[in-house]
């Protein structure tokens, strides 16, 4: 059955039931799915932005000039860098725009699927295309898919204030209901979901106490968090002490400078899972007054345990015992003193997210100043939220918390001057990782610490992504599968599995070598009307998984089962998987045939280059897909 042939079926269906409707099952009772739309809430750096100013740029024949691309323009960035920096560059204090450029956010889907269209650098920097690719191959409408771009490097209380991007956002949802006459699929990738926080926080202040739950009920049928940082990611330490590229042509000092100035970098900073701030819905409804409203406080696990939840301690960092009269020295003077060692400090992830670390290297780094500043006045004194504190389930009907596994993940650094002028002041002399549920240094030595049960997916570290397991009631169900297209014969499968509040759940299942897996945990007894569900894939990196066919396969499943009027279960069938696209079919040279003859066969068309291409889906009834009901 041809991609076309899925979408007449899913036509036929709609056409023959009036509706989709469903009997209450985890929510949904009575919807009509063919009216859903899907918002995407992209990651950071993941949006295109666009110059709003006229900027000459000297001994470059490249202007920047109103509506030009900058993020990304590469050829910009190559022949005209100074230039480019001005139009991407904030004021760190107060997030203003450079004086001679100020770039904004583009808008649309053309925003967020390539962000440097061209025949060379567009694959590299394709974003959300496949994504969208997808949902056109299987029929979803155009008015359907609705991206919600923001400015990524500013934060949360700046996008509203500048932009007013979170009163955009509701009216995004209520237009999509009038639009679609149904509710939408919320996909949020990477800091998406920290936006999409903020959002459901900001809401709360928004409207009546009384129509919180009902307008989400009436205008978010799913969430789908995609490599959700929710605990926050190491990563930002590198970018904040030693810069990071993103794989531009600069150099790691003048991406500190850029990253630094953007207040969106304090947003990822990791912090501890038992430090929360008091919620400012009650208080503002209490009366009390607003000033310091705000209490940080801490349970007694964060002083009884070591690293405040993570594996290892964030950061270790070489302080010099003595300074010079320069209040931020250069330490080239700091090798030639042999009597005095520099003292080696250590902060955990609360000491970074409380500004406890920024103030202990304040003299020794300019830059400490500008995060405390951001750091206070933009995320602890936030009159919304402060998004450094763990993230309680979201009071919504379907949650499906998405991310990778088993890849090599940095969790903690080591930094000592290096003898350069700021901002190349600092350099990493050694990297924790987890792999695979061990911690090692980057000369492979095992490092002590308390490292989960696999590693995360590149980039977020395993304990922030698996954070929504503690939104998962006592009994879970845990099933197993294969990845590729399979049997069945493969799948584990363990019922009602016990899990306590606050604590990881660990499968007792096997792994096949050179497998890889989806390991999927489901609850949707323990909050009635409500489903919570994680996908844990296997090698799945960071930046790449909304382009995993994988991850889309699972997701058009997923939606597929709840269209069904007759579905029997709560949550798709993993019994088996088939191929759903010509695509999915390929040559197996080993027995001179198509793989998977249950579902392909060999059917020659002009154009096909290898025997792959010409693997085809059968021209079959809708019994393939009515497996998954």
């Amino acid at each position: 059955m041809r991609g076309g042939d899925v979408i007449l079926v899913i036509s036929l269906l709609i056409t023959s039931t009036g509706k989709c409707t469903t009997v209450d099952e985890g929510g949904g009772g009575g919807l009509d799915y063919s009216k859903l739309s899907g918002i995407i809430i992209p990651g950071f750096a993941s949006t295109q932005l666009r110059a709003w100013s006229i900027l000459d740029c000297p001994y470059s024949p490249l202007d920047f000039n109103p509506l030009d691309l900058v993020w990304l323009d590469s050829t910009k960035l190559l022949s005209a860098v100074n230039c480019w920096l001005k139009c991407m560059w904030l004021d760190p204090y107060n997030q203003t725009d450079h004086a001679e450029c100020k770039s904004r956010p583009d808008s649309g889907l053309s925003a967020i699927t390539e962000l440097d269209p061209g025949y060379i650098t567009g694959p590299l920097s394709s974003v959300w295309k496949e994504w969208v690719k997808w949902c056109i191959e299987f029929g979803i409408e155009a008015n359907a898919i609705i991206a919600v771009p923001y400015d990524w490097r500013l934060p949360p209380s700046k996008l509203e204030e500048r932009d007013l991007y979170f009163h955009k956002l509701k009216l995004t949802f209520e237009t999509a209901l009038k639009l679609r006459g149904g509710p939408s699929i919320v996909f949020a990738h990477s800091m998406g979901n920290n936006v999409f926080r903020y959002f459901l926080e900001w809401l709360k202040l928004e409207i009546a106490p009384k129509k919180y739950i009902q307008w989400l009920d009436e205008h978010i049928h799913a969430y789908f968090a995609v490599g959700a940082p929710l605990l926050g990611s190491t990563e930002t330490i590198k970018g904040t002490l030693s810069g990071y590229t993103f794989g531009l042509p600069l150099s790691e000092g003048t991406a500190r400078l850029m990253f630094n100035s953007f207040g969106s970098s304090v947003w990822m900073l990791p912090f501890s899972k038992y430090c929360r701030t008091e919620d400012a819905y009650w208080k503002h409804f209490s009366g009390v007054n607003k000033k310091g409203y705000l209490s940080y406080h801490c349970e007694e696990n964060e002083h009884q345990t070591n690293y405040s939840g993570w594996p290892t301690n964030i950061i270790n960092i070489e302080i010099p015992t003595t300074r010079g009269d320069d209040p931020y020295p250069s330490f080239v003077d700091i090798p030639s003193m042999e009597c005095q060692m520099p003292t080696q400090l250590s902060f955990s992830a609360r000491e970074v997210s409380d500004g406890t670390f920024f103030k202990a290297i304040e003299d020794y780094d300019p830059d400490s100043r500008r995060f405390l500043h951001q750091l206070k006045t933009s995320y602890h004194d936030d009159p919304v939220l402060n998004p450094l504190t763990p993230w309680e389930r979201p009071p919504l009907k379907n949650i499906f918390c998405i991310y990778g596994t088993d890849m090599k993940t940095e969790v903690g650094y080591y930094f000592a001057p290096s003898s350069k002028p700021y901002p190349d002041n600092w350099i990493i002399t050694d990297v924790v990782y987890e792999i695979e549920g061990n911690l090692y240094s980057r000369s492979g030595s095992v490092v002590e610490g308390n490292p989960g049960a696999t590693s995360g997916d590149g980039t977020v570290p395993y304990n922030s992504l698996s954070w929504c397991k503690t939104w998962m009631g006592p009994e879970v169900n845990i099933t197993r599968a294969p990845q590729s297209e399979h049997d069945g014969l493969d799948v584990q499968v363990q019922l009602n599995v016990e899990h306590q509040h606050g604590a990881d759940i660990v499968p007792n299942m096997t792994k096949a070598p050179r497998v890889k897996y989806i390991t999927y945990y489901e609850d949707a007894e323990s909050l009635p009307g409500k489903r919570t569900a994680i996908w844990e894939i296997d090698k799945a990196n960071h930046r790449n998984i909304v382009r995993s066919p994988v991850l889309m396969r699972e997701l058009w499943l997923e939606m597929w089962h709840d269209i069904h009027p007759d579905k029997r279960s709560k949550f798709v069938t993993k019994a088996k998987r088939g191929p759903l696209r010509d695509e999915d079919c390929y040559w197996d040279y080993g027995k001179a045939r198509c793989a998977l003859p249950e579902h392909c066969e060999y059917r020659y068309a002009f154009g096909d280059v290898h025997l792959g291409q010409s693997c085809r889906i059968k021209n079959s009834s809708a019994d393939l897909l009515l497996h998954y009901v």
